[in-house]
Parts: C-alpha cells; sequence; structure tokens
C-alpha cells in the first residue's frame, strides 16, 4: 500500500530571462569610399587610416572596382595614406558617423585630393542609413530607460517602432515579449516569442543576416533557450500548463545553463499531480546545479509519497528519499518547506538532521 502525501505548492522560476537588456548607442562607425586614378577604379590599393590620438590603425585594400569599406571605426580623426604602385596620397579624414553616418574616404590619385565619392545612388543609400540610425539611436535613448525602471507601458510601443525598422533584430522582438509579459499580456507574449524564436534560431545556425549588433550565433542561441523559458511562463499564467512543459523542455535542449528549465519542468508537474517524468526532471535540475534546494525537496516529497506500509505497519520509503530531505535541510535549513520536510523525515524513521543550521553561515 502507496502513502500519498501532500505537502506545499511549489514556487516556479517564473522570471524574465534577460529583462535588463540595455542597448549601447553607435561610438565607431562605418567608413567607404573610391579609389581612383584619373577617374578610374584602382583596385588593389592599400589604405591605412591612422588614429591620430592613440596610433590605432585600420587597414583596408580596394576591391576590382575601387570600392573599399570598413565597419567599426573608432571615432575620432585619422591620417589616411593610399598606396596603388608608385603613387601615394596623404590626407587626413575625421571619422564622426553622426547618427550613423557613413563618412566618405574617397581619394582621386591623379589629382592628389579627395576623390568624387559614392555615386548618387550610394549616397541616397547612406543617406538613409544614416536618418535609419538617428531614429534608432533617438529610440534607444528613449528605451534603455523605460526598461531599468521596468517600465513596461513605455517600453512596449518603442521596441514595436525599433522592430518596425528592424524586423530582423530578434532582440528587440524578444524584449518586446518580456514587455509584453510585465504587463500580463501573456497572449500577446507568446505570439511576439513565437515569432521572435525562429529569427533567432537562424542566427543560431549563422543564417541570419549580418548584424553586428544580434548576429552572433552564440547569443542567439542563448536568446532561444530564454525565450523559450519565458513563453513557458507566460503558458503558465495561461493556465496551459502542457504547453509550458512543452516550452521549458526546448529550453533545457539549448540552454548551456538548464537548471532553471529542468526545474520548471519537475515543479509544474508536481504542482499539477502529473508525476510522470518529475523525478527525472529533478535528477536533471539538480545534476545542472547542485545547489538547488526545493529540487530536492520534490525529488524527496515525491519519493516519500510512495512509501508502503511493511508489516508492522510503519513507511518504508524508496532508497534516497531520506537523503533527498536532508539535502534540502542542509541548502535551506530555513526555508519555506523546512517544517514539511522534517515531518516526512519523521514520517518514515529517519533521522531529521538539526545541525544544518549551523552550518549555514
Amino acid at each position: 500500500m502507496k502513502m500519498k502525501l501532500t505537502y506545499s505548492i511549489m514556487v516556479i522560476a517564473l522570471f524574465l530571462a534577460a529583462t535588463a537588456t540595455a542597448w549601447s548607442q553607435a561610438t565607431a562607425g562605418k567608413v567607404q569610399g573610391t579609389i581612383t586614378d584619373g577617374g578610374k577604379p584602382v583596385p588593389n590599393a592599400q589604405v591605412v587610416l591612422t588614429n591620430m590620438s592613440n596610433g590605432h590603425t585600420v587597414k583596408m585594400t580596394s576591391d576590382k572596382n575601387g570600392q573599399v569599406i570598413g565597419v567599426g571605426v573608432p571615432f575620432g580623426d585619422y591620417n589616411e595614406e593610399v598606396t596603388a604602385g608608385e603613387k601615394r596620397f596623404k590626407g587626413q579624414v575625421r571619422i564622426q558617423g553622426e547618427g550613423g553616418a557613413v563618412d566618405n574616404i574617397s581619394v582621386e590619385l591623379t589629382s592628389g585630393k579627395p576623390g568624387a565619392g559614392p555615386s548618387k545612388e550610394e549616397l541616397a543609400k547612406m543617406t538613409e542609413e544614416r536618418n535609419k540610425a538617428i531614429n534608432e539611436n533617438t529610440l534607444i535613448a528613449q528605451l534603455n530607460p523605460a526598461l531599468q525602471a521596468k517600465d513596461w507601458a513605455t517600453a512596449e510601443p518603442i521596441l514595436t517602432k525599433l522592430i518596425a525598422m528592424n524586423p530582423n533584430r530578434w532582440d528587440y522582438q524578444q524584449a518586446l515579449g518580456n514587455a509584453q509579459f510585465g504587463e500580463g499580456k501573456f497572449e500577446e507574449a507568446v505570439a511576439t516569442y513565437e515569432k521572435a524564436i525562429p529569427i533567432a534560431e537562424n542566427a543560431s545556425k549563422g543564417d541570419a543576416p549580418k548584424d553586428p549588433k544580434a548576429g552572433d550565433p552564440a547569443k542567439a542561441k542563448a536568446g532561444v533557450a530564454q525565450m523559450l523559458t519565458n513563453e513557458g511562463n507566460a503558458y503558465l499564467k495561461l493556465k496551459q500548463n502542457d504547453k509550458a512543459i512543452a516550452a521549458y523542455t526546448k529550453a533545457a535542449s539549448m540552454d548551456p545553463n538548464p537548471g532553471t528549465a529542468y526545474f520548471n519542468i519537475c515543479a509544474t508537474q508536481y504542482n499539477t499531480g502529473n508525476t510522470q517524468g518529475v523525478l527525472a526532471a529533478c535528477d536533471k535540475a539538480i545534476a545542472a546545479d547542485p545547489n538547488r534546494a526545493d529540487a530536492y525537496f520534490i525529488k524527496g516529497s515525491l519519493m516519500v509519497g510512495d512509501s508502503k506500509l511493511d508489516k508492522d505497519g510503519k513507511m518504508q520509503a524508496p532508497p534516497g528519499a531520506s537523503e533527498a530531505l536532508n539535502k534540502y535541510l542542509e541548502l535551506a535549513p530555513d526555508g519555506p518547506h523546512a517544517n514539511d520536510v522534517k515531518a516526512m523525515l519523521q514520517a518514515i524513521g529517519a533521522k531529521v538532521e538539526t545541525t544544518y543550521h549551523g552550518k549555514k553561515k
């Protein structure tokens, strides 16, 4: 005969992953230009920009069309030197990238003067990029204080505008989902995560559009795990436990630190009385984070619930039950489940360790 014992409902880790994200405004710019000689493009010209304040150099080589492009050039004043065979040009340029402007470093070798620069079409594109960057930086300046203050109502419309400008920025969409969750808009948060996760998955495989701010595969993979965890949290709020467990399971498979995801799985199943797979999830949570006290509580209480009465009417708990419960007391001697744990240990006739409180400092 098994003993069925009911103890405290577990609190699931319903924190939002990556809620404190802040985006930086630009401190480095993009340079672009055309190296010409008598109006004709010069391929394989060597272009060196040397920062006048610290000596840092940026080296580029022109392509077959004489084009040179540099990204992430720190703002400042530079000496520019262009070498093409026996011809050489020396001059100075300022990289200021105001609002994301693309600075022109074109050179005409015959005249020894700055070159004509990009075409009208290229200039139009550069202007468009500049205006977009100005608007983006303005929105970021408004967004960061709202995120830090967890002012989700202010953050949400700003993030919506940023996403309209940058539909491939999964991190903006992740932040929007987090803001919607914070406002209690759980269905909207799920919908936003569902849009963002495929974009981040592509980025985690290196398939995303090249974006130096959000295209790092490792960052994108971690972002997928965070969004799946947050999606699981939203499903719990919507009382859709099966979908929550499915989201947590996916998160655990991608998260380099899956302890929270596994714990949420075992806690969700424990709270709903669906004990199938709970012990396995708890063991995985413990393996990922051996200091998570509540995982030991769930494991121990489930094992005590599977106790049987012997012929003398005494409870016989499965092996490992008392060890799991005493581990909880070791990690959380004054925890919210300490009294339940002591009662279970007494019920199965196991020793209740009383020295843990003195050991915890």
